[in-house]
């Protein structure tokens, strides 16, 4: 006799990486737990629970019945604090594999929002439940929106140097996916996009697509964090997986 396979609870479900992962879990047949700031009704074997991540609260109802956690949740500040939370509720929960989304470059790039998904790695790492991290290029949907910003203005600025590597997220629904139906494998390779661009490259792609033209205007990031982009800290040139979809399949569904 088989037993029932647990609910999987997910962070940050109903974002740009979360919509795309709970219906993989669903079509792979369990049941998902999405954190909300607002309960819903459940809907197609997905409920939905208010949690206030940052303030921990909500977590033990959240949590009741579930051996798998995956965390998508984040921002611009206090993935730290919500992971630590997240890690205390589970870990008192008996929760049996946590899996976590991070970034490529956290324990390298010095900026502060890196800082805190480097902080938050650890958090899981050392929190004694057994654990998956994959970290991930940046989405092209978070790289159309800057290239999309920057073309409003009437010079496009580019920075010196920096390269990006950006990844479909619908490759890394799959490979996260895969990696929380799966046994905990602690931090695994990086998963980056198929081409390593110049922002220059990107933001013609972008105008291109657009039928629009720009002037281009290098400039020159400052300090340590420039430094680091400059010496490619951000990207995975060895060791790491790599998504099928390139920025120009992305900007044609997208954009052309």
């Amino acid at each position: 006799m088989t037993s029932t396979p647990s609910t999987i609870l997910v962070t940050g479900g109903t974002g740009t990486l979360g919509s795309l992962v709970v219906p993989l879990l669903r079509e792979a047949g369990r049941d998902v737990r999405v954190l909300s700031r607002h309960a819903r009704a459940a809907v197609g074997g997905v409920e939905y629970v208010a949690v206030d991540l940052l303030k921990g609260e909500g977590l033990e109802a959240a949590l009741a019945g579930v051996d798998t956690v995956l965390h998508l949740a984040g921002g611009p500040k206090g993935d730290d604090i919500a992971t630590r939370n997240l890690v205390r509720a589970a870990k008192s929960a008996g929760v049996r594999h946590l899996v976590y989304i991070s970034v490529i470059g956290a324990d390298r790039v010095p900026l502060a929002w890196l800082r805190s998904k480097l902080d938050a790695e650890r958090a899981i790492a050392e929190s004694g439940v057994p654990w998956t991290t994959l970290r991930a290029a940046q989405f092209h949907e978070l790289t159309l929106k800057m290239v999309r910003t920057m073309a409003k203005m009437p010079v496009f600025p580019v920075p010196g140097g920096l390269r990006l590597q950006p990844v479909d997220a619908r490759d890394v629904a799959a490979r996260i996916a895969e990696l929380t139906l799966g046994s905990p494998a602690g931090l695994v390779p990086d998963l980056a996009g198929p081409k390593v661009y110049g922002l220059d490259d990107l933001a013609r792609g972008y105008l291109k697509a657009r039928g629009k033209r720009r002037p281009m205007m290098p400039i020159r990031i400052p300090g340590k964090a420039g430094r680091a982009y400059r010496a490619g800290d951000n990207l995975t040139l060895d060791g790491a997986e790599i998504g099928k979809r390139t920025w120009e399949d992305f900007l044609a569904e997208r954009v052309g």
